[in-house]
């Protein structure tokens, strides 16, 4: 994979918690991205990640004192990037739900090696925030916006979004400089397929990235079936019949996302297709949970547990060892396996989107 371009780690015992050598997992990947969940609530209730009738108002969301603090974050977010990890996520549940956020954030940018701070938000709680986020380190933020017809929309928050202020987040996100701004909107066929060119067409210009994702068989929750997803490259062509595209190459090694740019210069879009064009051969990303589980794959079933190693006094360098022997073990390539059959009926218990972000 990207191996002549790194020095590899054979083993957890060459591993030194003050120095950066990228390592690299069973299938040559190295560990360049982690993500950050700060809590597993959220203020939408989106049918495909958290709906309403089974997170209601009686269900019990981790206590604090089961969810890492931040002394325990930034401590796993070291060792993580005296591994290779440049790009560290922020996400939940809602992370903004976290009023003390910035001062993490403050934390957090001033690791060695941090060179891509971002933060995924649905944008209620964006506005009056976007200005400390930016003061305080953060370097971007991507927000989750379905759709632009105000019914959709609030259908697709479960009911609690509420467009005028999400748009309003984003506005205050862009002059703040928290940028580029990303939208993320997931597809979902006969939901809001039909809105997608509508939602192309307002961010066009505005020096906004929007990424269409195809509705993807994460957790065990959201109903996925595959006639519900639509295809990237359906949608690219739809696009193409109104704005001609062209395609552009990748930011990073492993990014997730075929890029597009628009012919007369209005912007770039990107597709994320783990559904029918899957990118396993070069994922780079390690996810921790609100209560310190170390996921490996999006669609993982089982997990570390970070916690109990962090409460009984593990040091920086036993919690490297420990990380790096997670990664160098690595084998994980679902979506690359996954079977149409098994996914749709949720044979494999996965690990909830809400618990890891997307």
């Amino acid at each position: 994979m990207h191996n002549n371009r790194m020095t590899v780690r054979s083993s957890p015992d060459e591993i030194s918690a003050g120095e950066a050598v990228p390592i690299a997992d069973a299938l040559g990947r190295p560990l360049h991205d982690l993500r950050i969940s700060l809590l597993d609530q959220c203020n939408f209730r989106c049918p495909y990640c958290m709906p309403e009738s089974e997170f209601h108002s009686e269900y019990e969301f981790l206590k604090r004192r089961q969810r890492l603090t931040y002394d325990e974050i930034v401590k796993v977010a070291t060792a993580a990037c005296s591994m290779g990890v440049s790009k560290i996520r922020l996400t939940g549940g809602e992370p903004l739900l976290d009023k003390n956020i910035c001062a993490l954030i403050e934390r957090i940018a001033d690791l060695p090696g941090v060179e891509d701070l971002a933060l995924t938000t649905n944008g209620m709680l964006l506005e009056p925030m976007a200005g400390k986020l930016k003061a305080a380190g953060l370097h971007r933020v991507t927000v989750s916006l379905d759709s632009l017809d105000k019914q959709i929309f609030r259908e697709m928050s479960g009911g609690r979004g509420d467009l005028d202020k999400v748009l309003a987040g984003i506005q205050a996100a862009e002059k703040a400089g928290l940028g580029p701004t990303k939208i993320n909107v997931v597809v979902q066929k006969g939901v809001n397929d039909h809105t997608v060119l509508d939602l192309l067409e307002y961010f066009r210009g505005r020096g906004t990235i929007v990424r269409l994702i195809e509705f993807m068989d994460v957790g065990n929750r959201n109903g996925w079936l595959m006639n519900r997803v639509v295809p990237s490259r359906v949608l690219l062509e739809s696009i193409q019949k109104r704005w001609p595209m062209r395609p552009i190459g990748k930011n990073y090694a492993g990014e997730v996302a075929r890029r597009y740019e628009y012919i007369d210069g209005a912007g770039e879009i990107g597709f994320i297709s783990s559904v029918t064009e899957p990118f396993c051969g070069d994922c780079s990303r390690a996810r921790l949970s609100a209560d310190g589980m170390l996921y490996t794959c999006l669609f993982a079933n089982q997990g570390t547990d970070l916690r109990e190693s962090l409460r009984n006094g593990a040091d920086d360098d036993e919690l490297s060892s420990i990380l790096s022997s997670i990664w160098l073990q690595r084998a994980d390539r679902y979506s690359e396996l996954r079977r149409t059959d098994v996914a749709e009926h949720h044979v494999l218990r996965k690990v909830e989107m809400y618990r890891i972000g997307g």
